[in-house]
C-alpha cells in the first residue's frame, strides 16, 4: 500500500510541475486534440487549399454497402464509419456511402463540369483543393432511395436515415460539415448526406454547439493566441502532456532487486 501511495504522490508531484510551468490552458477540448499531430481537424475550403499532390496516408478500402466498389477512406475514418453502419442497422437503418476519398484531379473534372453546365459555382461542388473528399476523411452517406436519384439535395434531411446520422454521426467521430444556414461560412450548400470524420472528442464538441469546422478553428486559434499571450509555448506544453513522467524507484523488492514503477499513461 505504502509503494502504490508513493507512486500516486510522485506522479502527482510531477503533474503540478508541469502545470505549474505553463498558463492554464481554458480551452474545453485537450491540447493534443487541438495541436491535431494526426491531421484529423484539418480544414479545407476556398481559404485553405489542399496541394495538387496531395494524397493522404493509410487509405484503406469500404467494405461497405455502397454505390460504387473500391472506394477508400484513411483508416481511422474507415472503421469509424463501419461502426457507425453497424449501429444504424441495429436500429433499423440502412445506410449507403456515395462517395469517399476523391483525388485533386476527380475533384477538378466534377468541379468545371459543374461550372460549364450552370455558368457559375452554386455551391454544390467543392473547388479542387478545399473538398474535404480529398483528406480522405469525407464521405456521403445516403438511404436505397436516394441512391436511386439523379443528384442530391437538401430534401434527403427529412428520411430517417439523415435524421438518424444528424443524431448519431458525433458518437463515432463523425461531423455534419456543411450544415443548414451555414453557406455564409462554408461556401458550401447544406448537404446532409456529408459527414467528414475528426474523432470522437472533437466531434461531440462541434456538433453540441452547432459549429462548423470553420467555426470551431477560429474558437481553437483563439484559444492558442489566448494561451501564447498569457506567457505560454502551446507547442512545447502539448509536448510536456506527451511526455512520461520519471520511472520511481520503489527500493528492494522480494528477491533482493530494485523495483521500478512504469506506471505510464501515455497519451
Amino acid at each position: 500500500m505504502k509503494k502504490v501511495f508513493l507512486i500516486l504522490l510522485l506522479l502527482l508531484m510531477w503533474t503540478s510541475v508541469v502545470s505549474a510551468s505553463f498558463p492554464a490552458w481554458e480551452f474545453p477540448l485537450d491540447a493534443r486534440i487541438v495541436e491535431d499531430k494526426t491531421g484529423l481537424l484539418v480544414l479545407t475550403n476556398k481559404n485553405s487549399l489542399i496541394d495538387a499532390d496531395y494524397v493522404p496516408t493509410r487509405l484503406k478500402e469500404i467494405n461497405l454497402r455502397a454505390t460504387n466498389r473500391g472506394m477508400e477512406l484513411r483508416e481511422e475514418a474507415a472503421e469509424a464509419l463501419s461502426n457507425m453502419f453497424n449501429s444504424a442497422s441495429q436500429d433499423g437503418i440502412t445506410l449507403y456511402v456515395k462517395s469517399a476519398y476523391r483525388s485533386y484531379q476527380t475533384q477538378s473534372t466534377m468541379y468545371y463540369n459543374r461550372l460549364k453546365k450552370y455558368g457559375k459555382d452554386d455551391g454544390v461542388v467543392a473547388y479542387p483543393g478545399s473538398s474535404d473528399h480529398q483528406t480522405g476523411l469525407a464521405c456521403d452517406i445516403l438511404n436505397y432511395e436516394w441512391t436511386q436519384q439523379d443528384g442530391m439535395r437538401p430534401e434527403f434531411s427529412l428520411t430517417n436515415e439523415a435524421k438518424w446520422l444528424a443524431e448519431n454521426c458525433a458518437d463515432f467521430g463523425f461531423i455534419l460539415r456543411y450544415p443548414e444556414d451555414k453557406q455564409d461560412i462554408t461556401g458550401i450548400i447544406f448537404e446532409p448526406w456529408h459527414f467528414r470524420f475528426v474523432g470522437v472528442e472533437a466531434a461531440k464538441y462541434i456538433t453540441e454547439n452547432a459549429l462548423t469546422l470553420e467555426e470551431f478553428h477560429m474558437q481553437a486559434q483563439n484559444a492558442v493566441s489566448e494561451f501564447e499571450a498569457q506567457g505560454g509555448d502551446f507547442t512545447a506544453y502539448c509536448d510536456s502532456l506527451r511526455a512520461l513522467p520519471p520511472p520511481v524507484d520503489l527500493g528492494e523488492g522480494d528477491q533482493g532487486d530494485s523495483e521500478v514503477s512504469l506506471f505510464y499513461k501515455v497519451p
